[in-house]
């Protein structure tokens, strides 16, 4: 229930954000795209301070004193074009995700989404819900080397609007933290192993800096 309340509030506050493919060249545009990034950022604080909003991962109590998310700065260079290999398999590959409550979560891989982030060649193992037959939305849980100090040891999220082409618009930049960051009572998929990048990814959601 919570994961679904999860999502349902991320979809709200990222309704206007999600993209379904590479950026069209209007969407090029260095400032407009940092000022709809950061649009996006203050809608999502809004929406996580609201005292009458159910869906938010922070306490009641704690919301008038909510002091926003703190991210790393806008870096379009971390906005990468993504293609997935679509799992072939049939059945399809189920596997059990660890979660923050030690329990396990069960998904379904619907690809492999292959970028590079400079020179260097990456991919991450994309996910749906085990029971949805058709997903619209892949959710891509991944690591990095920031897990150590600057970001949830647990890992980040991104999710991405299923594309009919099999290319996407990979934006670290909208990289989140699980909701188990702010309300322990939330049950939150751990990334694979597969899904941890040797690298740090300087996007994103972050913890206040020190």
């Amino acid at each position: 229930m919570q994961r679904l309340r999860a999502a349902m509030l991320l979809a709200v506050v990222a309704a206007g954000a999600c993209t379904s493919g590479p950026p069209p060249p209007a969407a090029t545009d260095a400032a407009a795209y940092e000022q709809g990034i950061l649009r996006d950022r203050a809608d999502k604080d809004a929406a996580f301070r609201a005292p009458d909003n159910d869906l938010s991962p922070i306490p009641a109590a704690d919301r008038a004193a909510f002091p926003g998310l703190s991210y790393f700065p806008v870096d379009p260079t971390y906005r990468v074009p993504a293609s997935l290999a679509a799992a072939s398999a049939n059945p399809p590959v189920v596997i059990e995700l660890q979660t923050s409550l030690n329990t396990r979560r069960r998904m379904r891989k619907v690809g492999t989404l292959n970028f590079s982030l400079g020179a260097t060649p990456h991919a991450l193992t994309a996910f749906a819900d085990v029971d949805a037959r058709l997903p619209a939305r892949l959710f891509v849980p991944f690591g990095d080397l920031t897990n150590v100090d600057a970001t949830y040891q647990g890992g980040r999220y991104l999710d991405l609007d299923r594309t009919p082409t099999g290319l996407y618009d990979l934006d670290f930049n909208r990289a989140y933290h699980p909701f188990c960051v702010y309300n322990p009572t939330y049950e939150c998929p751990v990334p694979p192993r597969e899904n941890r990048l040797p690298a740090p990814i300087l996007a994103g959601e972050r913890f206040p800096p020190r």
